[in-house]
C-alpha cells in the first residue's frame, strides 16, 4: 500500500505541483487537496530535499511564492510581487520597511525580498559624495573607483563584525541602459545583461523605477525622468541632494545614472563632481528577523 501511494504522488501530484508553482500562482488546492505530512513519496527525481508531500510544496513554493526572509514571510501592504523577475518590491511613499543594521536603528531600509531568500537593502542616507569612476570608465567590475571604496574602505572600516556576517556576496546587475527608454521589461534585461559579483554596490535605476507605486504615472525611465510628481510615491526619494545608481548610460560611455535632487533620474559624468553614495547589499537568507514591524519608530531587527 505504501509503495502504491508513492507512485501516486510522484505520477499525479508531483507535475500538478509543478504546474502551479511555475505559474507563481496562489491557490488554496495547496492547502486541501494534498495528504498530510505523514506520507511519504520518492523525491529522488525532483531533487527536493523533504521527505513528505506537505515539506515538498513549501520549498517549491519558496521558489517562487511565497518570498522568506530568514524564516519569516515579511507581510506588509507595500510589498508588492514584481512582475519582470521573481522579487518582491517595497513601494509607495513610505512603507513599512526600516531596519536596523550595522548598529544603526532604523538607519536602513528593504529594497526587496528575493525568492531564494535574501534580502537586499539599501543605506537610508548618503555616506558622503563620492566619484563613480575617477578614470571615466563606466565598467562597475573594472573595478570602478566607487567599487573599490565600498568593497574595502567601507567595508572594512565602516561595516560591524555582525553586519559583514550578515552580508552575502550576490550577483549585481551592472549592465548599461538607454536613459529615457519608455519600456521598463527591456531596461531591466539591459542591466540584467552583466553582472558583478560583490558584496557592497548601489541600486540599480529599474529598481528606483519600481519603487515607486504609481505606476501608470512613473513607471518607465520616460515617464520618471519629467514628472515632478513622481517622487511622492516613492520612498527613495528621501534625500534633497543628488545620488548614484549602479546603472551607466549607453547614451554617453562617460554617464551613469543618478537620481536628482527632484527625484528625477537623470545621468553625470562618472568621473566629475561626485554624487552622493547610499550603499546597497544582500543579507543572507539564513539572517532571522528578531523584531519590529518595519515601522521608523519599531524597525525590523535581525540576528
Amino acid at each position: 500500500m505504501k509503495e502504491k501511494t508513492k507512485e501516486f504522488l510522484k505520477k499525479y501530484l508531483i507535475g500538478f505541483i509543478l504546474g502551479i508553482i511555475s505559474a507563481c500562482t496562489i491557490s488554496v488546492i495547496a492547502a486541501t487537496y494534498f495528504p498530510s505530512n505523514d506520507v511519504t513519496y520518492d523525491n529522488s527525481e525532483s531533487g527536493l530535499k523533504s521527505t513528505n508531500v506537505q515539506g515538498a510544496i513549501d520549498e517549491l513554493y519558496g521558489v517562487c511564492f511565497p518570498p522568506k526572509a530568514g524564516n519569516q514571510i515579511i507581510e506588509d501592504a507595500g510589498l508588492e510581487k514584481d512582475p519582470y523577475e521573481c522579487r518582491y518590491f517595497f513601494t509607495g511613499s513610505n512603507p513599512n520597511n526600516y531596519v536596523t543594521f550595522n548598529d544603526e536603528q532604523a538607519g536602513w531600509r528593504i529594497i526587496s525580498v528575493e525568492c531564494d531568500g535574501t534580502i537586499k537593502i539599501m543605506k537610508d542616507t548618503s555616506i558622503g559624495s563620492e566619484l563613480w569612476d575617477s578614470s571615466g570608465s563606466t565598467d562597475w567590475s573594472r573595478p570602478a573607483t566607487l567599487n573599490t571604496y565600498l568593497n574595502e574602505d567601507y567595508y572594512n572600516d565602516e561595516l560591524t563584525a555582525t553586519a559583514q556576517s550578515q552580508i552575502v556576496a550576490k550577483d549585481f546587475s551592472i549592465g548599461t541602459v538607454i536613459f529615457g527608454n519608455n519600456n521598463l521589461a527591456t531596461q531591466i534585461n539591459d542591466e540584467n545583461s552583466k553582472k558583478w559579483n560583490g558584496k557592497v554596490a548601489l541600486i540599480t535605476a529599474s529598481e528606483y523605477i519600481r519603487s515607486n507605486s504609481n505606476k501608470s504615472r512613473c513607471g518607465s525611465f520616460s515617464l520618471n525622468n519629467d514628472d515632478y510628481r513622481c517622487k511622492n510615491t516613492t520612498w527613495m526619494n528621501t534625500t534633497s541632494v543628488s545620488w548614484w545608481t549602479l546603472s551607466p548610460s549607453s547614451n554617453n560611455s562617460y554617464f551613469s545614472l543618478c537620481i536628482d535632487s527632484s527625484g528625477n533620474i537623470t545621468e553625470d559624468f562618472v568621473d566629475w563632481g561626485g554624487q552622493r553614495v547610499l550603499p546597497a547589499l544582500y543579507l543572507s537568507s539564513e539572517v532571522k528577523i528578531t523584531g519590529g514591524n518595519g515601522s521608523q519608530s519599531n524597525p525590523y531587527t535581525f540576528e
